[in-house]
């Protein structure tokens, strides 16, 4: 299927039809075609990346499983996008010709819309650097290309559920001085409001219920990121931003210990 909306909907060729009835972007404004343009919709995933052959492949796989998938090819696309649509999972290229995946990345954390939507950088860039900088900035994890789309896919669902399990109701969570709500996603220090991102927020609750237990890196792979394949670098990234946000000194952590050649251990600040 050729799709030749700079802002799309990456369907079957029978549903695209229906889409492109519904309006597109046209320069800086949308087109109307149809009365159901202007209503709100939601989709499982938004692709942002300025590689239209593997984004439109990459869509049409997505919709043969059943996941919702829309490609917008630059940021200003990605938050028109935002301004009339939802989405509960980001694909984000670094290099978006004229505009950079971390400008995009930091801009969408600051939308009221947008600050836990998982965001899954992708990117040919190989260095280190970038993938911390990706993860700093508000990153949920980082996959290089060319990349499986049967991998991808299942990156995908896995992230998409732990999102939609997040998002539930649920009670909250109290260890030493520290609170979590899960239902709120909210967390509270001395009773002051923290902002954590989801994975810091999934990683947090995985190791207040298990406080005083050390938990594997392994472990944490498979319960929170819910994945055998994640780097040590990604975790020790979320620890870091967790420490910097819980505590009054972060290179001497009273709440998330590390225990050497093993994993962490949550102590409710007691020790």
């Amino acid at each position: 299927m050729a799709c030749d909306l700079g802002f799309s909907a990456c369907m079957p060729q029978k549903q695209s039809v229906l889409l492109m009835k519904a309006g597109r972007f046209t320069g800086n404004s949308i087109r109307i075609l149809d009365t159901e343009v202007g209503k709100t919709m939601n989709y499982d995933c938004l692709i942002v990346d300025d590689e239209e052959a593997l984004s439109q492949s990459t869509c049409e796989y997505f919709e043969m499983f059943g996941i919702s998938a829309f490609w917008a090819p630059d940021a200003a696309s990605c938050l028109r996008f935002f301004a009339e649509h939802t989405a509960d999972l980001i694909l984000l290229d670094i290099n978006l010709g004229g505009s950079s995946g971390f400008e995009l990345c930091r801009r969408l954390r600051t939308m009221p819309a947008v600050p836990n939507i998982p965001i899954l950088f992708i990117s040919a860039r190989q260095s280190d650097d970038d993938m911390l900088l990706a993860l700093s900035i508000g990153g949920d994890d980082y996959i290089q290309k060319p990349y499986s789309l049967s991998v991808l896919l299942a990156k995908v669902r896995v992230v998409l559920g732990r999102y939609r399990v997040a998002m539930a109701p649920a009670a909250s969570l109290s260890v030493g001085n520290l609170t979590l709500d899960e239902g709120g996603q909210s967390v509270f220090v001395h009773g002051e409001k923290i902002e954590l991102k989801l994975m810091e927020f999934k990683l947090l609750s995985y190791l207040m219920k298990n406080a005083g237990r050390v938990v594997s890196k392994e472990e944490l792979f498979r319960k929170v990121w819910e994945e055998a394949i994640t780097g040590d670098n990604t975790l020790n990234v979320h620890v870091r931003r967790l420490r910097e946000k819980l505590e009054d000194d972060p290179n001497n952590p009273r709440y998330i210990k590390t225990v050497w050649g093993t994993g962490y251990v949550f102590d409710g600040g007691l020790s």
